[in-house]
């Protein structure tokens, strides 16, 4: 079987079970030796898998629509060929299996990354967006099981969105997956010498002995360009969303976004983000109030950081919880009571300042590791909670694995009853009291639950879209009842919790230990929210002012909030977690680098809340070196560029494209920048410090001041 997309020719394999070649013109995408076209697995009413794959089936194909059959199983695929090359598969279920995920296509690329010789490398949407060009860095793939992790490459949770893409030379593949409920999905690789292999896997949330309908689409769709021209794709998808029921994605679509009332400090400010501990001084320290408790004594830092940037502050308080830190659900009253925290609300409140606070995800603590006398066994006995609580395969009740140095429990499912009751009963108070900013799904990245497996909850026994499902109605209920509270999540929200989670924790950071971060989450996302910095915890980078100048920078660039972690004394740390304190960066270096870029923000509002990130013109500049905590050395340009189309338009009735240079080292840098005839035509206009334009030749370049910042327009 062939099938023909654009400038692609797909052929499969005589028996069907495997991929034979892909072509784009005279150039094979595919090595010789390719793996099982899928993979399934399904479960037992005891919950035992079963795995059946493409290998192992009796095969018949007629025109596009491919059967596989096994005992009492059937698996349908179609592959339609037009703008993209489309697989979408149903399952006739004659037996007591629910059928729990498919892998498909599986699928191995030919070439070697760009840093070992070769022209290809990998984006995927994890933790914001993550490029891969180095074989070293990503060997392995990791399989999704109970109990849940926070680090699988997953949608809807450290990836935001349902895309990765295969580049190569000067094009690129798009591999997406279209899901009207977005169904929980595994998008994840691994890399060789000579070849990368793609995996997909389609979690189906089937009941025991149910069909699985064809409404799931797998995508590859070719483009030329990079990482931004495939991602355009994505996005001009959902611009074309409607409320109308005829396309929708989990509730997303432009107009859906749009009418949705926010604070007005959101859409006009750039605050910057203060987060420290009241109670010890990092995770596993000793839970004794600390230098900033009571909460008012942090008001002369709050005041002289405010002072000295010029920005509005957001506190973001750690350890505040007055059950014991990092133990949800509960975490109502506040330590040290209710008035003192109101006390210190009130007074931000009155300096034109912003309060927020961290919270724990969907957890539910039986034993606090870090306050001995928290424990709630007696608890889940008596009022019978592990009703609420994720089961495994075959029911079982087993203990969390989520930060498990802090606290022992089990993971909640709001799809249950006693589960949902449960999460809204607790986060009830502090939804109420009037703090600006909740992360209240912190652990539980992009904003999804994790898994359950409980035949008893009203939902499948296998992963699905009820998860999903499950969580925005959640995240609803907890929105309407707190409509000028901002809530978000640690990493990025996935897409279809974008509308509740309007500001959430970015962990590019994590990034660094697979390839280089690069912003394809503001680039899709960026029209409807922002996010900020966050703690930056797990950060590899070295501890030197320049690599958190570099961090503030990316996050600047990317049009995030920038986030400063401080300790018990108001010094700048690296990042949260850190436990010597005898290194610290530059205190007024950073200082007035948050002064710079809050300036910055002022001569560009727009941009920082409502604009559309474009593709950049190309650029060129020095490149500094960055050590890394591990004693190796990254190698980063010098000026970090992003660009931005930006209403209303010009006087001439076009639209303006702003593009903004960050420079994060200690010494001017020079810039040259490559554009198009009709964009030089037009003229090139460089941003002074005053917010004066003029006009100059992107040729002979522009000089970008250290720890500053420069902007063309065009």
């Amino acid at each position: 079987m062939t099938i023909n997309s654009a400038k692609l020719i797909l052929t499969l394999s005589p028996d069907y079970t495997h991929l034979a070649s892909l072509r784009d013109g005279s150039r094979e995408l595919l090595v010789a030796t390719q793996p099982q076209l899928f993979n399934l697995r399904a479960r037992r009413p005891d919950g035992e898998p079963v795995y059946f794959s493409s290998d192992e089936a009796m095969v018949t194909a007629d025109n596009s629509i491919i059967t596989y059959a096994f005992e009492n199983l059937r698996v349908k695929l179609t592959l339609d060929g037009g703008n993209s090359i489309c697989w979408r598969i149903a399952v006739e279920n004659r037996s007591d299996l629910a059928v729990e995920y498919i892998d498909l296509p599986n699928v191995r690329f030919a070439g070697r990354l760009k840093q070992n010789g070769g022209d290809c490398a990998i984006v995927s949407s994890y933790n914001e967006g993550l490029y891969v060009d180095d074989s070293a860095k990503k060997g392995s793939m990791t399989a999704p099981e109970f109990p849940s992790q926070g680090g699988y490459m997953m949608y809807p949770y450290m990836l935001s969105t349902p895309i990765m893409m295969w580049l190569y030379g000067e094009s690129g593949i798009l591999l997406s997956v279209e899901d009207k409920a977005a169904s929980p999905c595994g998008l994840d690789f691994c890399c060789g010498d000579d070849s990368t292999e793609f995996r997909i896997r389609l979690f189906l949330g089937g009941e025991p002995g149910g069909d699985i309908a064809n409404d799931v689409a797998v995508k590859w769709t070719r483009f030329d360009g990079d990482w931004t021209d495939g991602a355009a794709i994505w996005r001009d998808r959902l611009y074309r969303l409607t409320d109308n029921g005829n396309e929708t994605t989990a509730q997303f679509s432009a107009k859906y976004l749009s009418d949705i009332a926010l604070p007005d400090w959101y859409k006009n400010d750039m605050p910057l983000v203060l987060t420290y501990p009241v109670r010890g001084i990092h995770d596993m320290d000793k839970m004794n109030p600390n230098k900033l408790f009571p909460y008012i004594n942090a008001l002369p830092y709050v005041d002289e950081f405010a002072r000295r940037t010029g920005a509005k502050i957001m506190v973001l308080l750690m350890h505040w919880e007055g059950t014991a830190p990092w133990a949800p659900p509960y975490v109502w009253p506040p330590y040290g009571g209710e008035e003192g925290f109101r006390e210190f609300m009130c007074e931000l409140h009155r300096r034109g300042q912003l309060l927020g606070v961290y919270c724990s995800g969907l957890g539910f603590t039986e034993q606090s590791n870090l306050i001995a006398e928290y424990n709630l066994s007696d608890r889940i006995s008596s009022e019978r909670l592990d009703r609420g609580f994720c089961l495994a395969p075959g029911g079982k009740l087993i203990h969390s694995r989520i930060c498990t140095g802090q606290r022992s429990g089990y993971d909640v499912c709001p799809a249950s009853e006693v589960g949902k009751k449960l999460l809204d009963d607790a986060l009830k108070p502090l939804l109420a009291s009037g703090v600006d900013y909740v992360q209240a799904l912190d652990q539980n990245h992009g904003g999804g639950m994790y898994f359950c497996y409980a035949p008893d909850h009203g939902h499948p026994p296998v992963p699905g879209s009820w998860m999903t499902k499950a969580s925005r109605e959640l995240l609803d209920g907890w929105k309407k009842s707190c409509p000028d509270t901002l809530l978000g999540c640690e990493s990025a929200a996935a897409e279809p919790y974008i509308a509740d989670l309007r500001l959430s924790d970015c962990r590019y950071e994590l990034c660094y230990f697979l390839g280089s971060p690069i912003p394809l989450y503001s680039f899709l996302y960026h029209r409807w929210l922002h996010n900020f910095m966050g703690n930056q915890v797990c950060c590899p980078v070295g501890y030197t002012t320049e690599g958190l100048c570099m961090r503030i920078a990316y996050s600047f660039a990317a049009g995030d909030m920038i986030t400063l972690v401080l300790n018990d004394d108001g010094e700048i740390m690296f990042h949260w977690g850190m436990r010597d304190f005898s290194r610290v960066p530059d205190r007024d270096t950073v200082i007035d680098f948050c002064a710079e870029l809050t300036r910055w923000h002022k001569l560009y509002p727009a941009l920082f809340y409502n604009a559309e990130m474009v593709k950049p013109a190309k650029y060129d500049c020095d490149e500094v070196e960055i050590g890394m905590l591990d004693g190796s050395t990254r190698y980063e340009r010098a000026l970090f560029s992003t660009a931005w189309k930006l209403d209303p338009v010009a006087s001439d009735g076009r639209c303006r494209t702003v593009q903004l240079f960050v420079n994060h080292t200690s010494e001017p840098r020079l810039c040259k920048v490559e554009l198009d005839n009709s964009a030089s035509h037009r003229g090139i206009f460089l941003r002074g410090a005053d917010g004066s334009l003029t006009k100059i030749d992107p040729r002979v370049g522009f000089t970008v001041n250290s720890y500053s910042c420069a902007a063309i327009e065009y």
